[in-house]
């Protein structure tokens, strides 16, 4: 409702003046909405294909080490990272690429100059990509973990007996039954297409990554939230949330 309304807090959501399709004219019409439309279109289209299926790719190799100890140290050195926030792992990020880090200098020893990676926009996207398989790949294993220790093991013990390899068994039992559960995260994940975690994008960008990291999430925060312009806000909030169901339909189908 407050999408449709020129929300006043003194007002309150009901004796708020109705406006119409107004707040989504002013986002439509904006001069830089293809640019932010298209930003978060392409980071939503690289989490989908290069972030979603780490997990999977995880939690089936995971499950073939035998030694269970060593199973699970490596299950919660991958778990860890998701308990950092972004502000800390931006903070690790920055200091990573900065002038006197780790990159900067390792580029050095083989005679290239140094280079401000954070500061230039045809890197945002890779790094984008990178920390956010590095924070929640561990964790998205968790579900797909608890699926495969569901699969019967007379199942693998008939195809050990039929003479199956390793590669045979993970290809015609854990996959196939693992694709369930697959599919239904993956829907889960489209309808959040549009939602790229405002605070993952917000502390990595720079005022030089704007044309390419500048989403519809930083830019409401910008305008909408600053600004106070809450109806604003919430329009854009419902026109993210439009895509993601039409999306969810559409790959439901």
């Amino acid at each position: 409702v407050i999408a449709f309304k020129e929300y006043s807090v003194f007002k309150g959501m009901l004796e708020s003046p109705w406006v119409g399709l107004r707040h989504f004219q002013s986002l439509v019409q904006h001069p830089d909405f293809l640019r932010i439309f298209s930003n978060t279109m392409i980071l939503g289209f690289l989490k989908i294909v290069l972030v979603f299926p780490v997990p999977v790719c995880l939690a089936l190799m995971i499950n073939e080490v035998r030694k269970s100890a060593l199973r699970k140290g490596i299950q919660t050195a991958l778990y860890i990272p998701h308990f950092l926030s972004w502000v800390i792992i931006a903070g690790i990020v920055f200091d990573f690429f900065s002038l006197s880090g780790l990159f900067n200098v390792v580029m050095g020893w083989f005679g290239k100059n140094p280079l401000l990676v954070m500061q230039e926009g045809e890197y945002f996207r890779l790094i984008y990509v990178i920390t956010a398989i590095w924070r929640d790949a561990g964790w998205g294993t968790v579900v797909y973990m608890a699926a495969i220790s569901a699969i019967d093991p007379q199942l693998y013990e008939s195809a050990m007996i039929d003479g199956a390899s390793k590669f045979k068994q993970l290809r015609h039992i854990t996959f196939p039954l693992l694709l369930p559960t697959v599919l239904v995260l993956f829907l889960l994940e489209i309808g959040n297409f549009m939602e790229l975690g405002f605070d993952h994008v917000y502390n990595l960008l720079t005022p030089m990554t704007y044309s390419v990291g500048d989403i519809l999430d930083t830019y409401v925060f910008r305008t909408g939230i600053q600004q106070a312009q809450y109806s604003f806000a919430t329009a854009v909030g419902l026109f993210q949330s439009v895509i993601g169901f039409i999306l969810v339909y559409i790959f439901n189908r």
